[in-house]
C-alpha cells in the first residue's frame, strides 16, 4: 500500500473539495424546514438559509429537495451565508435564453397582457416583448384566446446590459407552414377537390385553410354567376370543398376554385335557350346601349335599346327599365364562344311593319305626327311603331327648304300623299307638295315651247334676273338673254317690273323652263317671193313628156 506524504495527502483533499465562489450558482438541498424558512445545505461550513416566500410550492420546500441558489456573499455579519433562490433562477434563465437564441432553437412563451404596441409574453419567468408586427394571429379572437396561454415564439434580439427581449410569432408561424406547405404538396395537385375552411373574406375573395396554410378563392372563382361581394357565398368559419385549380411549389401559391364543382352554364346553351324561345329574366344593370337581363345563374343577355319597342325610338333604357325587373324577351341570337346571348324586347309583340303593305299604299292622303325634326326632312309617325320621312324637298313644288324647323314644329299634324313604301326596308317616303297640283305641270299644259309669256321681276342679280311667271312659277334668264344691253340688270330693271319674254325651251325632267327676252325684240327677215322662170325656146325632155301627158289626160 502506497503511503502518501503529508504534502501531496494536503493536495489530494483541496481536489475533493470544489470550493463554489462568490457569484456562483450552487446546488443546494434543503435538511430541514422551519416556520420562517428552510435550511441549505451548500458544502459550506455554514448552512443557508431561505424564507419560504422565495419557494412558488410548499412541495419544493420538502426535506432532501435540492435548489439552485445564487450565492452572494460567503458570510454576512451573523456568519451565514448570502444566497438568494430567484437570483439563481434569473440567471438560469438568461442563460437558457441566450442559448436558444444563440441557437436559433424555439422558445415557449406564456401570452400576458397587450401593451403600447404589441404585448408582453414570460418566458422562463423572464419578461419579453411581442411586437405587434410579429404576433401573426390569424384573427383577434385568436389573440384573444391566446392571453395565458403558451405560443412558440423566436427569440430575435437580446440586451444584456438592459435586460430586454424581443420575440416574434411570425418567424415560427413561417417556418411552420413552409414545412406545412411541403407536405400538402407532396399530397394534393391540381384538379384534386379538397374541403378547407373559410379563414377570411375580402373585397377580391377569400383565404381557405386547407390544412394550416391559406389557399385563394378568387371571387371570379367563386360562382358562375356574376356577384358583387364574396360575403354573398362566403361564410367565415363553413367549411366548403373546392378544386385545386393552381399550385406553384417556387411561390407556395395555391389558387383554388368553387364554381368548377359544377358544369358551366355555357355548356347547354342552344339546347336550353334555342334561338327564337320566349324567357323570362331579370334585369340586372341598365346602361346606355342597352340592359343586362339574367336568363338563369352565370347566364346575361343583352337586349339592345333598338330591341326594347317597336312604337318609339328610346334614348334611354333606364326611362323604361330598372334593376330587378322582370322582362318577357325572344332570344334572337347566340354566340357561346364569346359568351353573348342577344335578346329582343319588342319580338313579344306583333311587328306593325308586318301589315304596313296592306294598311298604306303609294298615293294615298294621309295625316301624320312629326315626332323629330332634321335639318334634311321629318320624321313623322304613321302608326305606333311605324314611321315615315318627309324630306325637304317634297315640302313645297316652288321653293326650296333649308331646314325642316323652318316650315314644321315636332307634335304637328300634317297631310301628306304617300310616294313610296318599302316593307323590307321598314322605310315609308311621304310628301306634303303633292297634295297640291303641281304648278309646273299646270303651267306647261297651257304653255308651249315658243309661246310668249308675261312675267314680273322677283330678284335682280348681276348676272341676269329672275322673273315670277303665272302659278308661282320663278325662272332665271341670264344677261345674255335680257333684250335690255350695255349697263349692269341693277340698272335696266326694277323689282316688280312686268317682262314680256318668249318660252325657248322646257325641260320636263329637270323642271326648267328657259326663257329669252331677247329673241322677242329681234327684226323680223322678210320673206323672198319665188322668181318666176322666164320664157326661153328651149324645150326640156320633161316639158315635152308633160305636155304629153296632157293630151293623154283630156276626154276622148
Amino acid at each position: 500500500m502506497k503511503r502518501y506524504s503529508e504534502e501531496e495527502m494536503k493536495k489530494l483533499l483541496e481536489a475533493s473539495f470544489v470550493i463554489a465562489k462568490e457569484g456562483d450558482i450552487v446546488k443546494a438541498s434543503v435538511i430541514k424546514k422551519t416556520e420562517n424558512g428552510v435550511l441549505l445545505n451548500l458544502g459550506l461550513k455554514a448552512e443557508g438559509f431561505l424564507p419560504l416566500e422565495e419557494f412558488a410550492a410548499s412541495e419544493d420546500a420538502a426535506v432532501g429537495k435540492d435548489v439552485y441558489v445564487f450565492l452572494e456573499a460567503y458570510e454576512d455579519r451573523d456568519g451565514f451565508p448570502v444566497i438568494s433562490k430567484k437570483k439563481a433562477e434569473f440567471q438560469l434563465a438568461w442563460d437558457k435564453i441566450k442559448h436558444l437564441y444563440e441557437n436559433g432553437e424555439l422558445a415557449m412563451a406564456t401570452l400576458k397582457k397587450r401593451i403600447k404596441g404589441g404585448f408582453t409574453v414570460d418566458i422562463i419567468g423572464v419578461e419579453a416583448f411581442l411586437p405587434s408586427s410579429q404576433i401573426e394571429f390569424k384573427s383577434q379572437a385568436e389573440i384573444d384566446a391566446a392571453i395565458g396561454n403558451k405560443v412558440g415564439v423566436k427569440i430575435v434580439k437580446i440586451n444584456m446590459m438592459r435586460k430586454n427581449i424581443v420575440v416574434s410569432r411570425r418567424f415560427v408561424v413561417e417556418e411552420e407552414q413552409v414545412k406545412t406547405r411541403k407536405i400538402i404538396f407532396s399530397k394534393i395537385k391540381v384538379g384534386d377537390i379538397i374541403e378547407g375552411t373559410v379563414r377570411n373574406i375580402t373585397d377580391f375573395g377569400g383565404f381557405i385553410d386547407i390544412g394550416g396554410i391559406d389557399a385563394l378563392l378568387h371571387i371570379t372563382d367563386i360562382s358562375w354567376s356574376k356577384i358583387t361581394h364574396p360575403a354573398e357565398i362566403l361564410k367565415v368559419g363553413s367549411k366548403i370543398k373546392i378544386k385545386v385549380l393552381v399550385m406553384d411549389p417556387e411561390t407556395g401559391r395555391i389558387a383554388v376554385g368553387l364554381k368548377q364543382l359544377s358544369l358551366h352554364p355555357w355548356a347547354k346553351i342552344e339546347k336550353n335557350f334555342p334561338v327564337g324561345a320566349r324567357i323570362k329574366g331579370k334585369v340586372t344593370s341598365v346602361v346606355d346601349y342597352g340592359a343586362f337581363v339574367e336568363i338563369e345563374k352565370g347566364i346575361e343577355g343583352l337586349v339592345h335599346v333598338s330591341e326594347m319597342s317597336w312604337k318609339k325610338d328610346i334614348k334611354d333604357p333606364a326611362k323604361i327599365l330598372k334593376v330587378g325587373d322582370i322582362v318577357e324577351a325572344v332570344v334572337l341570337s347566340i354566340a357561346r364562344d364569346e359568351r353573348r346571348i342577344s335578346l329582343g324586347m319588342k319580338q313579344t309583340k306583333p311587328d306593325p311593319w308586318s301589315t304596313v303593305d296592306e294598311r298604306f299604299e303609294v298615293n294615298q292622303k294621309v295625316v301624320v305626327k312629326v315626332t323629330n325634326l332634321k335639318d334634311f326632312g321629318a320624321f313623322v309617325q304613321l302608326i305606333d311603331g311605324v314611321e315615315g320621312l318627309i324630306h325637304v324637298n317634297d315640302f313645297f313644288w316652288d321653293k326650296k327648304v333649308k331646314k325642316a324647323s323652318d316650315y314644321l314644329k315636332k307634335g304637328q299634324n300634317v297631310e301628306v300623299v304617300i310616294r313610296m313604301v318599302d316593307r323590307r326596308n321598314r322605310r315609308i317616303s311621304l310628301s306634303i307638295k303633292h297634295t297640291k297640283e303641281d304648278p309646273f305641270n299646270r303651267f306647261t299644259d297651257c304653255h308651249n315651247e315658243g309661246t310668249m309669256v308675261i312675267g314680273k321681276v322677283s330678284d335682280i342679280l348681276p348676272k341676269g334676273i329672275r322673273i315670277m311667271l303665272e302659278g308661282g312659277i320663278e325662272e332665271f334668264i341670264p344677261a345674255n338673254y335680257l333684250a335690255r344691253r350695255g349697263k349692269k340688270p341693277k340698272d335696266l330693271y326694277k323689282l316688280g317690273e312686268e317682262v314680256e319674254v318668249i318660252i325657248r325651251k322646257i325641260n320636263p325632267r329637270l323642271r326648267r323652263i328657259i326663257l329669252s327676252e331677247k329673241e322677242l325684240h329681234k327684226p323680223r327677215v322678210k320673206k323672198k317671193e319665188p322668181v318666176k322662170p322666164k320664157p326661153t325656146d328651149k324645150f326640156t325632155i320633161g316639158d315635152i313628156l308633160g305636155a304629153k301627158n296632157k293630151e293623154t289626160d283630156k276626154p276622148k
